[in-house]
C-alpha cells in the first residue's frame, strides 16, 4: 500500500515527494524492484531524488514536510498518525483508523488539537463504480432500497501466512483489513445500522477469515456483506455488489465487462458513466484538495471512519457469540451490546 500512495502522489504535478520511511531494511533494499502485491501498485519504483529513513521521528524532525501518508501496519497507524499530526502535519491514513475505539477516539482528538487534516483511507468511497452506486441510491428515480448485498473475497492468508497480517492482534485480521471496506461502504449508502448479526469461519487467528454479516434497518432493507481472504493462492481478488431497488438492479463486478450495470425495470441494461481513475487515485486527490484549502463535498468524515470500526467490532462479537448486537446511537461512544 506504501507503493500505492506513492504512485498515486508521484502523478501529481502540485506535489513533490520529497521523503519515505521504512523500518524494513529488506524493504527498502528492495523498494526499486517490482514487489508489490495490489494491482496498479506494481512496477518499478525510482527513489533517486527521495530521503529514505528508516526512523519516522527523525524524517518529522529532519524534514520540511506538508503531510504524510501513513501506510504502515494496522497497529502503528494511532501512534504514526498522532505523531504526524503533533508534528503539525496534515495526514492521509491507511483503514482502517485504528484496531479500537480508544486509539480512534485519541486520533481524532489529536486532529482537533493540532488543527490538521486527518483523512483515513476509506477509498471504496471514491472508487468510481461505487461513487455511481451511491449516486443512484441516493436520486431515488428508481424507489428506495428494497436488498443490498457486498462481497470481497482474496486469498490473504495463505499469501501473507508468515506476515503481520496473519496475527490478528496486529492487523485485525480479515474483518478490519478487508470486511471494513464493505461495512464502511454501507454506513455510507444507509448509515449505521440498528444492529448486526454475523457468522465468522475462523482460521489463522481469533477472528473469522471469511464472515457474513446481516445489517439491520429499521425500515425492512436486506443488507449483508460477505467478506473472506481463506481462498487457495490461485484465486484471483473478487469485488462485487447486487443493489435491489423497488424499480432498477444495480450490479457490479470487478471480473465482468461492463463491470457496472444498471437494469431498469423497462428496457435495456444501462452502463452508467463513471468517473475515470480508480479509489486509490481518487482519495489522494481528495485529500490532497482539501489541505490545499478547497471545499469539497463530504465523502468521509473521522466520524464515519470511527463509526465504521465500531460496527466490524460489533460484526466480530457477534460471529464469536452467535447473538445479534446491537449498537449504540450515532453519537455514543458505547460500542455495542448483545441481545
Amino acid at each position: 500500500m506504501g507503493r500505492m500512495h506513492y504512485r498515486c502522489w508521484k502523478a501529481r504535478p502540485d506535489v513533490q515527494v520529497v521523503a519515505v520511511c521504512d523500518s524494513d531494511a529488506q524493504a527498502l533494499g528492495d523498494a526499486a524492484r517490482n514487489r508489490g502485491n495490489i494491482a496498479g501498485a506494481d512496477g518499478d519504483v525510482d527513489l533517486t531524488n527521495t530521503t529514505v529513513y528508516d526512523d519516522f521521528k527523525e524524517m518529522l524532525r529532519s524534514e520540511q514536510l506538508d503531510a504524510v501518508s501513513i501506510t504502515v501496519p494496522t497497529f502503528l497507524h494511532a501512534k504514526c498518525a498522532i505523531a504526524a499530526l503533533d508534528a503539525g502535519l496534515h495526514v492521509l491514513c491507511e483503514k482502517p483508523m485504528a484496531l479500537t475505539l480508544e486509539d480512534g477516539t485519541r486520533m481524532m482528538e489529536a486532529a482537533e488539537r493540532s488543527g490538521k487534516t486527518l483523512q483515513i483511507g476509506h477509498c471504496v468511497r471514491f472508487w468510481p463504480e461505487y461513487a455511481k452506486a451511491k449516486e443512484i441510491v441516493d436520486d431515488g428515480k428508481y424507489g428506495r432500497v428494497i436488498a443490498a448485498t457486498f462481497q470481497r473475497l482474496a486469498a490473504t492468508a495463505a499469501r501473507k501466512a508468515h506476515t503481520w497480517f496473519a496475527d490478528d492482534t496486529l492487523s485485525g485480521g480479515m474483518a478490519m483489513d478487508l470486511h471494513i471496506h464493505d461495512t464502511d461502504f454501507v454506513q455510507y449508502l444507509f448509515g449505521i445500522p440498528r444492529a448486526v448479526t454475523s457468522g465468522g469461519a475462523p482460521a489463522m487467528g481469533n477472528t473469522p477469515d471469511h464472515m457474513v454479516t446481516r445489517y439491520h434497518y429499521d425500515d425492512n432493507m436486506l443488507v449483508t456483506a460477505e467478506g473472506g481472504w481463506a481462498m487457495m493462492p490461485s484465486f484471483d481478488f473478487e469485488m462485487r455488489f447486487h443493489i435491489v431497488l423497488e424499480r432498477a438492479t444495480l450490479r457490479y463486478d470487478l471480473q465482468r465487462k461492463p463491470s457496472l450495470l444498471l437494469c431498469p425495470a423497462e428496457g435495456e441494461p444501462i452502463e452508467p458513466p463513471c468517473e475515470a481513475g480508480d479509489g486509490y487515485t481518487r482519495q489522494v486527490e481528495h485529500f490532497a484538495r482539501r489541505i490545499s484549502g478547497e471545499t469539497l463535498p463530504q465523502i468521509t468524515t473521522l466520524e464515519d471512519s470511527w463509526n465504521s470500526l465500531r460496527i466490524v467490532l460489533a460484526e466480530c462479537e457477534s460471529a464469536g457469540t452467535g447473538r445479534e448486537i446491537v449498537l449504540a446511537g450515532p453519537n455514543s461512544q458505547e460500542a455495542c451490546h448483545a441481545v
